[in-house]
């Protein structure tokens, strides 16, 4: 078989286990600049415009600049561009499968040695947007010039092409941008922003360059949710190229569900037409009802099932989902407890809705997404993502979370290290060691080793220095968690949970 490239679409066109682009597209101007080349940005944002061009919507394709020195740009020539994105998963509780060949992408620009033709988009007055995806490190301040050939930093290249396009055009306010960075950190085009903002100072840039920068461009605040692993498993991928007929070096794979909420007003969502064919493209003036969803719904149930389903046997969420008790466990918890707690103004039947997603995309059978993962930063995460809901709940209901209080109590159980090597510390589970990578592992070695049961589990529930409040003051209960530790301790973490389902007689939603 050869690679995929145009010439393989006109075949391709009556198959309907694909979605083949047309012709005109490969005619359609460059609107977008897009700093990453990786997987996610391409499963994401890139499939967003790739369903609007096939709508006949946005009309643009994709200027793609490849700032680090991994990989190398041959397969984006080989490919003319085009990439298979798989979507698997669940939706509204049936299996869901869509495979698409995505010619968003117009080229592959090396930021290192194409430095040239990168600035020469900032010339192009059809480019109106830039999207980024550069790790959450990438969105920092460090030092850089921007006359470098070219800039370190991703901020210092997004400041050098915005001078451009500033001198280009003569400061016309009418050839700002709208930019959408993805990188995982709260309020990223703000910060984003600033650091530009702050960089254009050091680089002693003239006064009515940066009003412009201020005035005539949107940094959107953006919130990104998809699971998009990148390339297939080696059995799933050479299936669908066995069954399409080429090879495809490019490939990706992700979920079929899809969020990307975008912070702007009515001229950015203009600007932004592909969010008109997809409804999990969201441009309101204020996402934060989006960001509490996310966190507390997904992130928080992830959170609190994390420790249980690893320390009773199971690896990922997939095959975790498929066990009836913790199947319960956690749907229970989701729809329950944390949908109804929430401490933002949200209705309980958005609340209900969104965490009927959240439950589909925890079936998935497609994505493997391990447990143990998810323990990282344990403490950290129960602080943020589960405390508020807790204290939210209690205030609301005058009673405890039964499941909320029997996860905190697991995440106490997860914590205890059994051996010490240097800086590392270690548990015991299923006849393996497995590392607690948290920064209060110390802390929890401590209590275990130098205090009896119930004297351990006072001291860490009023340690209003990790919790910012005295926990057995605000609802947890003390009796509760130590009899699940002692549980889990004689009879085991999976016994423990069907005693646990039993005992407050869990009614299947």
């Amino acid at each position: 078989m050869n690679h995929l490239y145009r010439e393989h679409l006109r075949r391709l066109r009556n198959n309907p286990n694909v979605t083949v682009p047309d012709d005109a597209v490969f005619e359609l101007p460059e609107k977008v600049i897009q700093f990453g080349t990786g997987a996610f940005l391409r499963g994401l944002a890139d499939y967003f415009v790739d369903k609007a061009n096939r709508e006949g919507i946005f009309n643009g394709r994709i200027v793609v600049v490849k700032s680090t020195d991994e990989g190398d740009l041959k397969a984006f020539d080989r490919q003319d561009n085009l990439y298979t994105l798989a979507m698997k998963g669940v939706h509204n509780g049936e299996l869901v499968e869509e495979t698409i060949i995505s010619s968003s992408i117009s080229r592959v620009l090396s930021a290192k040695t194409q430095w040239s033709l990168v600035l020469d988009c900032a010339r192009n007055p059809a480019i109106k947007v830039v999207f980024s995806n550069t790790t959450e490190l990438g969105i920092q301040l460090v030092q850089d010039d921007i006359y470098q050939w070219p800039p370190v930093s991703f901020p210092g290249k997004l400041l050098a092409f915005l001078y451009a396009r500033f001198r280009a055009f003569a400061g016309d306010p009418s050839f700002g941008l709208v930019i959408v960075p993805t990188e995982l950190i709260a309020d990223n085009g703000k910060k984003l922003e600033s650091i530009v903002l702050e960089l254009a100072h050091r680089n002693g840039l003239e006064p009515g360059f940066i009003d412009w920068l201020e005035q005539c461009n949107s940094f959107c605040n953006s919130l990104v949710d998809r699971i998009v692993p990148g390339r297939p498993d080696v059995e799933i991928k050479k299936q669908i190229e066995n069954e399409l007929g080429y090879i495809d070096d490019l490939m990706i794979m992700s979920e079929y569900y899809r969020l990307w909420a975008i912070e702007g007003d009515e001229k950015v969502k203009e600007v932004l037409s592909f969010a008109q064919v997809d409804s999990g493209v969201i441009i309101e003036p204020d996402i934060q009802l989006y960001r509490e969803l996310k966190l507390r719904l997904l992130n928080g149930a992830h959170t609190l099932g994390c420790g249980l389903a690893f320390l009773a046997g199971f690896q990922t969420v997939r095959e975790s989902m498929q066990n009836p008790s913790f199947e319960a466990f956690l749907s229970h918890l989701i729809q329950n407890e944390i949908a109804v707690s929430i401490p933002y103004p949200v209705s309980e039947e958005r609340a209900i809705k969104f965490s009927q997603m959240v439950l589909d995309r925890f079936r998935n059978p497609y994505i493997e997404h391990k447990w143990i993962n998810i323990t990282h930063n344990y403490s950290a995460k129960i602080n943020s993502r589960v405390i508020p809901v807790f204290l939210q709940f209690y205030k609301a209901f005058h009673t405890p979370p039964d499941y909320m209080t029997f996860g905190f109590a697991v995440y106490i159980y997860f914590m205890k290290s059994v051996r010490k090597e240097g800086e590392n510390y270690y548990g015991f589970s299923n006849d393996a060691y497995y590392l607690i990578q948290d920064q209060k592992a110390a802390y929890f070695y401590q209590k275990w080793q130098n205090h009896q049961l119930n004297e351990m589990v006072h001291l860490i529930l009023k340690d209003s220095f990790i919790w910012g409040s005295d926990l057995t003051k605000l609802g947890v209960s003390e009796d509760n968690v130590v009899q699940y530790l002692e549980s889990f301790a004689s009879s085991g973490v999976a016994q423990t949970l069907d005693i646990f389902l039993a005992k407050v007689e869990y009614v299947k939603i």
